[in-house]
């Protein structure tokens, strides 16, 4: 198990129907890297995943987003699945969750359908990025630089398309929270 990423703690914002794989995925790696994770979600006490839209399995929310504080965590994972961000996106105190990391730039990953949240807490302004190929659109209207790779990194922000990209991205991921991990040390 390396430790890239030890003591470091990262919330995983969810709700009902998130893709499972692109929760459960980067959960392990963040694990596996030392982190300390935190599914947060306004769900209540479990929230259901899916895989292709067809339920799957609950899991435990760690900490209700109503009593969550982004200054507690040093960074946030968005992953997707249609419903997931989109019912997430009309919940003003997700989208001010996710607003409070870009505010202190934080590192922020979000993968498929998971840039619809950057999109409302105006995140991806001059920003490259990738998505799921149906919200290619609105990342563009919303002023982002959308480009179809596996992964994409600019600056604190990663994104990525589908869950055949998981591989990659969950190695950037950790370089890029690793990278603001430094960062913060090293100014500590």
């Amino acid at each position: 198990m390396s430790q890239e990423l030890q003591g470091m703690r990262v919330a995983i914002l969810i709700t009902d129907g998130f893709e499972q794989i692109e929760m459960t995925e980067p959960h392990a790696a963040l694990r596996n890297a030392g982190a300390r994770t935190a599914i947060v979600s306004p769900a209540g006490e479990k929230v259901q995943g899916v895989e292709h839209g067809e339920k799957r399995e609950k899991f435990t929310v760690d900490v209700p987003l109503s009593l969550a504080h982004p200054e507690d965590y040093d960074a946030l994972v968005l992953p997707g699945g249609v419903a997931n961000p989109d019912r997430l996106r009309i919940i003003p105190e997700a989208v001010n969750f996710v607003r409070a990391f870009v505010d202190a730039e934080k590192p922020i990953a979000a993968i498929c359908h998971g840039p619809w949240m950057l999109i409302e807490a105006d995140a991806v302004r001059g920003k490259r990025v990738t998505s799921w190929p149906s919200v290619r659109t609105d990342l563009k209207n919303a002023g982002a630089l959308w480009t179809d790779r596996d992964a994409v990194i600019d600056g604190n922000l990663l994104t990525s398309r589908k869950p055949a990209d998981l591989p990659v991205f969950n190695l950037r991921m950790i370089e890029v929270f690793a990278e603001a991990a430094a960062r913060l040390h090293a100014t500590a």
